[in-house]
């Protein structure tokens, strides 16, 4: 009947809960199984045996683009992706990008009734999902503009029958597949959809307020949550099923995000601190450093991350160091309100992973692009892009090649101010390379 089937052997789209707080069958399995797997294969075979399966890739990898780059300079193309791929395992890989950006016209994508809140870009850049407090869910198809899947928000209450949200849908994630979507809202539910198809698969309840982040773990079908309820909960996509809570913020949690390893970064709102949560052990590592709300988070490599806040501060991080290693107050300047000076909030941030690019947000009328200094201690601005409205997201295409912002006249979390000028839309920002001998243009640049 061309319905998804759920796994595990779970009916499709049956809620999950996370109410029972023993531990989830699957974190047991997941502890036999690790041990099991022990058994058959020493931890120096398994090494070895992924060594020579990683290099054969790479060398065939290698062979593919040679024999497309015959013509040019042989250069030791092995070694340097070695040296990439361990700098990304450790956290230091910084592509050096930012002073080659040159933002072009931008594309505005009208769908949206009510303020766009929350958007991402598929991992092969040819779509857009975007989410608004109408509670509507829009797939885009980046080339086209064209909206491939409207999934209309509902009455509240009506959840179950009713395929969509029926309230501010607040944030979202794609897994790095991009197989699954999912989408938290004000009303404590998580929804996972096929991201083809855009049919629901399943909702997730368990988190006792607004749910107000979500990233999946790279690589896998683990979610990460944050909510209002100030706990993050680990769920398996996959398998449908909740696996654990962690406890830690004194305040409602604005925004979470991940990368590869089994830990997770989030922001904390007013309690001022930023968190590192280290899955498996159940730690917490703290850091302090806006004076505001702390409202957005992004991971810029595995040891890196950038967050933002209301008193108008960006803050650069390492997670090796308690305090910022750089600090830009003030990044968007200083609004009139009611003859007060204030500084404009910071709404959103985003990262080019594993580069020294950054874009910020705010309703100061421009998304600002940073350049991160090397070795992360340093914030200098490159450009303005003229944007009115809120931006309350910011994503960059996995290449770089562009950036997309999603604009409301409100806030993303309140309705502190309207503006009236603004137009509720998805902003796609071609971000033009301006030295073109960098080979060949990679798909997706427009």
């Amino acid at each position: 009947d061309g319905r998804p089937r759920a796994t595990a052997g779970r009916p499709a789209d049956e809620e999950v809960s996370s109410d029972s707080e023993t531990e989830s069958p699957l974190l047991g399995r997941r502890r036999r199984e690790a041990t099991e797997e022990e058994v058959e294969e020493t931890p120096q075979e398994k090494k070895l045996r992924l060594a020579k399966q990683y290099l054969e890739e790479l060398r065939q990898l290698e062979e593919e683009r040679a024999e497309e780059e015959e013509d040019l300079e042989p250069a030791d193309l092995i070694g340097d992706r070695l040296k990439e791929d361990v700098l990304e395992q450790k956290g230091r890989l910084q592509r050096l990008v930012a002073k080659d950006v040159n933002p072009a016209s931008i594309r505005v994508l009208r769908g949206h009734q009510l303020p766009v809140t929350c958007l991402v870009i598929s991992p092969d850049n040819r779509f857009i999902f975007s989410a608004s407090k109408d509670g509507a869910l829009i797939k885009w198809e980046v080339d086209s503009g064209k909206r491939l899947c409207v999934v209309p928000g509902g009455k509240k209450g009506t959840e179950e029958r009713h395929m969509g949200h029926a309230s501010h849908v607040l944030c979202m994630a794609i897994s790095s597949d991009g197989k699954y979507l999912a989408t938290g809202d004000r009303n404590k539910l998580i929804m996972i959809w096929d991201a083809a198809t855009c049919k629901r698969l399943h909702i997730f309840t368990g988190h006792r307020d607004a749910v107000s982040g979500l990233s999946f773990r790279k690589g896998t079908h683990q979610l990460y949550s944050a909510s209002h309820d100030r706990c993050v909960k680990v769920w398996d996509v996959a398998e449908n099923a909740y696996v654990e809570t962690l406890f830690g913020h004194q305040d409602v949690i604005t925004g979470l995000d991940s990368l590869s390893r089994e830990c997770c970064v989030t922001a904390g709102g007013r309690d001022g601190t930023v968190r590192l949560w280290k899955i498996p052990e159940e730690s917490q590592l703290v850091f302090s450093g806006h004076q505001g709300s702390i409202d957005c988070i992004q991971l810029i490599n595995e040891e890196h991350m950038v967050s933002g806040a209301d008193d108008g501060s960006l803050a650069l991080w390492g997670l090796t160091k308690k305090k910022p290693l750089a600090l830009a107050r003030q990044a968007h300047g200083e609004q009139d309100a009611q003859g007060l000076q204030q500084p404009y909030w910071i709404s959103a941030v985003a990262a080019l992973r594993n580069s020294d690019l950054l874009a910020t947000g705010s309703h100061s009328g421009s998304v600002k692009l940073w350049k991160c200094g090397e070795g992360f201690r340093k914030l200098e601005h490159l450009w303005d892009i003229p944007v009115v409205g809120f931006v309350n997201s910011l994503k960059f295409s996995a290449t770089g090649d562009f950036l997309v912002a999603g604009i409301g006249q409100e806030h993303r979390l309140g309705r502190w101010w309207r503006m009236k000028e603004a137009k509720n839309s998805i902003c796609i920002i071609p971000l033009k390379k301006k030295t073109t001998a960098s080979g060949p243009e990679s798909p997706g640049s427009s």
